[in-house]
């Protein structure tokens, strides 16, 4: 291998790495996570680390225009479920085997 190869094969992942680890350590207090802990984890495992933490920073996100996924007072309803007809208490389900 020539002088010029190694340095490329090495110095290229390597820059992609510090790349990524920088973007996590700046970006992630704007979503009140430790920068730290997801610099460290972009850099020592590449590619998956970084990903991991722009997956998890989705999860902190919350789309102004979405619905808040719980809805519904004291109980915690997801919002798929929240068109859903509530059952009466005060009123007996008719059922064919009840005759």
């Amino acid at each position: 291998m020539d002088l010029f190869g190694l340095p490329v094969l090495i110095g290229v992942p390597l820059f992609w790495l510090l790349v990524m680890a920088g973007y996590a350590y700046v970006d992630a207090p704007k979503y009140g996570m430790n920068p730290t802990k997801w610099a460290a984890i972009s850099f020592v495992v590449p590619l998956f680390g970084f990903f991991t933490y722009i997956f998890e920073r989705e999860y902190r996100t919350r789309d102004p225009n979405e619905r808040e996924m719980f809805t519904d007072g004291p109980f915690e309803i997801h919002e798929s479920r929240a068109d859903d007809v509530r059952i009466d208490p005060g009123r007996k389900e008719s059922n064919d085997d009840d005759r």
